[in-house]
């Protein structure tokens, strides 16, 4: 197994160099095709808003254009010298930038983008992650602003027995394939902790038939289940944290909180993600 084709998301009117070297390092390794996408959703006027003049119209849509030659720029600049298949697209779309990734998601294997901000003035510039876990259909590695560069020696995942865990373990498979070391990690409450122990082996010697060697961990909940699952993966030294995304609803995890929402937001470690 390998990603055959790898899709960068790049941000309009920022850097992406640290997405892009994950990107980059990911194609170098799997033989990929990577394709750079990006895209922006011009301001949305309702008709009760009164006159708009047709030249901010205009002139938005311009700075758009110009946002996505830079962006563009960026990333042809990484494929220099680089033996590899490389294409860009890009739009002015007036549907989500969700929507238009996921659609073009159906030529690759996986995507690489970066942390969203949670501000609101870039809502036309950067893709909302939740939607785009639920739309795609293809697995999302989400890389963090100043990620320190990453071998993908190290990888935690966070196993809980759900369709979406078990879907993410085979997306990340090409992945694990990549890592010297691999724990399965799973935190359950005090009465679950036999039952873990006997899931987790099953997942490892699952992985052994793949030829992966992964370690058991299981590790009593806690309060926070999301800040003890990157105290793990601290401990274990990981790269990489491979989870299943939205076990719980969407609304579940908007108004509580959840593992997906701070995996997808934490700073230290790449997260790779599968609905």
């Amino acid at each position: 197994m390998s990603y055959t084709t790898v899709m960068v998301h790049l941000k309009l009117g920022q850097s992406n160099a640290y997405v892009l070297r994950v990107a980059s390092e990911l194609a170098e390794r799997f033989e990929s095709r990577l394709i750079g996408i990006a895209a922006a959703q011009p301001i949305q006027f309702n008709i009760g808003d009164g006159y708009i003049s047709g030249d901010l119209i205009e002139q938005e849509r311009d700075e758009i254009a110009e946002e996505c030659k830079k962006v563009e720029l960026e990333f042809h600049t990484i494929n220099e010298g680089k033996q590899r298949t490389s294409e860009w697209r890009s739009t002015t779309t007036c549907s989500t930038i969700a929507a238009y990734v996921a659609q073009q998601a159906r030529s690759a294997d996986l995507i690489v983008t970066a942390v969203a901000t949670q501000d609101a003035f870039d809502a036309q510039r950067q893709v909302k992650l939740a939607d785009l876990l639920m739309q795609a259909g293809r697995p999302l590695l989400i890389v963090p602003d100043a990620v320190n560069p990453h071998s993908f020696n190290s990888v935690v995942i966070a196993w809980k027995d759900t369709r979406e865990t078990r879907r993410a373990i085979v997306d990340a498979l090409p992945l694990l394939k990549l890592a010297s070391h691999i724990s399965v990690v799973e935190i359950a409450v005090e009465g679950e902790i036999n039952g873990a122990h006997t899931s987790i082996e099953d997942v490892c010697a699952w992985l052994r038939r793949h030829d992966i060697d992964a370690i058991p961990i299981v590790s009593e909940s806690r309060s926070d289940d999301e800040r003890h699952l990157q105290l793990i993966a601290q401990e274990q030294s990981a790269d990489v944290i491979v989870a299943g995304a939205y076990g719980h609803s969407r609304l579940h995890e908007w108004a509580l909180g959840g593992m997906t929402r701070a995996l997808s937001l934490q700073e230290k470690f790449l997260a790779f993600l599968s609905h």
